[in-house]
């Protein structure tokens, strides 16, 4: 018997997002990361800076998924209340992580202030996992990943601890082509309902002069997946393919 999909979702912390002033990097960079680690992203949501908000939404994705990564609402100030939505979540009480604590004192000098200290606090029953910096680890809760909204960070702490996620791999192959989507709209329909486990999908370009539609097939099971690439090359006319590629991650 296989082992369970892993599967996940991202829940991106911050008022700043949901008014504009924010352009989101983190969710884009991880869904592909997780594509290449075999993780199934199946949601991505954004919510407020508002405790109950995180806590409401933290339960829900955890529990039916099994990992939860969510960006944002970490830092020193009055609005970073990730720490606090996560152990409401889990009725859990926020505490103190001293050794993290004295770590930013003595980083900061006599500069440190309240709010730096802020940046040290987890839900009870935390795990603390080692990354780039000593000072600021990987905080996760359960199946819960607590990462900084900076895309910079977020991207170095999860790189630390990415190796904690890879499953079994997903093949991907593309099919670039000269043809209209309409025209080849049963084909492809027929290609996803003959083949179980494979994602065919569709992607017109109205900029690129080198192919108008890109098809993607995708799955676990590679025979599966070379299956539907050729009942869809099959069901092609002369001319219309530009070039395919065949991607392993």
């Amino acid at each position: 018997m296989s082992a369970p999909e892993s599967t996940a979702a991202i829940l991106l912390v911050g008022n700043e997002l949901l008014t504009g002033k924010t352009a989101d990097q983190n969710a884009y960079w991880l869904a592909g990361r997780l594509f290449q680690l075999g993780v199934k992203l199946r949601r991505v949501e954004v919510i407020p800076d508002h405790v109950p908000t995180i806590a409401e939404a933290v339960r829900t994705l955890a529990g039916a998924h099994t990992w939860l990564f969510t960006s944002g609402g970490v830092g020193p100030t009055h609005d970073d209340m990730t720490i606090s939505g996560v152990a409401a979540a889990f009725g859990r009480r926020v505490i103190r992580v001293e050794e993290q604590a004295e770590a930013i004192r003595r980083f900061y000098g006599e500069f440190c202030t309240d709010g730096h200290l802020r940046m040290a606090d987890a839900p009870e029953g935390y795990t603390l996992i080692p990354a780039f910096d000593s000072r600021f680890p990987v905080l996760s809760y359960q199946n819960v990943f607590i990462f900084p909204g900076v895309p910079e960070l977020f991207r170095k702490k999860f790189e630390a601890v990415e190796h904690l996620f890879r499953g079994e791999p997903f093949h991907l192959r593309q099919i670039f082509l000269m043809a209209d989507e309409g025209r080849i709209a049963a084909l492809l329909e027929d290609a996803q309902r003959l083949h179980p486990g494979v994602d065919v999908g569709s992607y017109p370009s109205f900029t690129n002069p080198t192919y108008r539609v890109k098809v993607t097939m995708e799955g676990r099971d590679l025979a599966v997946v070379e299956a539907a690439r050729a009942f869809v090359l099959a069901g092609l006319v002369e001319g219309e393919v530009v070039h395919e590629t065949d991607v392993k991650v």
